[in-house]
């Protein structure tokens, strides 16, 4: 499905990424790990378009898409969560998810419509809601591969369970598309398929959550 051929980004004179290289089959939920400063987003974001690659290669369904823009991608099937999703002041819940293209998605990620429809995009919703509606936005698009970008940042314990549980659900369902979670929450990364650990810029270790999850919980102790 996605396949990064010695994909590297450099910034201000410093190498961020170093020669990424991986494939990621169909069907697959992914967490990308690794310390603070390892290239996580920067990688998430060249995935999406946001960045250009300074080296390398990118190949999504057989094409290459290392050039392509952030429009041309997300009309292949590629969708983007941002840390903090965006507010639109005077939109609607209901208006989002007809633009994405399906309104009657929210009970999926634990909302009821009746409650979250017809309210604005707007600091009346608490981080956890607004994460699960972009969630939702991305659903409603029927993307073939999502990306999220550290979805539990900036929302409190209570709201990171219920996430956790709609990833689960979402990972359960998920059917011809793909899943990749950028985290270090240890709730995420046990129900991954496959684990990418980051460190420096470089793969590190790349395989099974299986395998890879104890030695991570290990090597944090």
């Amino acid at each position: 499905m996605l396949e990064l051929k010695n994909v590297s980004y450099a910034a201000d004179g410093r190498k961020i990424l170093d020669q990424i290289s991986l494939k990621i089959e169909q069907n697959n939920f992914l967490v990308i790990t690794g310390p603070n400063g390892s290239g996580k987003s920067t990688l998430a974001q060249i995935l999406m378009g946001i960045k250009k690659p300074s080296a390398g290669q990118i190949v999504f369904n057989g094409q290459d898409i290392t050039d392509l823009s952030i429009t041309e991608r997300a009309k292949l099937g590629i969708a983007f969560a941002f840390q903090q999703p965006v507010k639109f002041k005077g939109l609607t819940v209901k208006e989002l998810l007809e633009i994405a293209g399906d309104a009657k998605i929210l009970p999926k990620v634990g909302l009821n419509p009746e409650d979250y429809l017809e309210r604005e995009l707007n600091s009346t919703l608490s981080g956890g809601e607004l994460k699960r509606i972009e969630i939702a936005t991305a659903l409603a698009r029927k993307a073939k591969l999502t990306i999220f970008d550290e979805p539990e940042a900036g929302i409190d314990l209570w709201s990171f369970e219920k996430l956790t549980d709609t990833f689960n659900e979402l990972k359960n369902q998920q059917k011809d598309s793909s899943i990749i979670i950028i985290s270090h929450q240890e709730r995420i990364l046990k129900i991954a398929d496959e684990i990418l650990v980051l460190e420096k810029g470089k793969v590190k270790s790349f395989g099974p959550a299986t395998k890879l999850l104890p030695e991570i919980l290990e090597g944090e102790k």
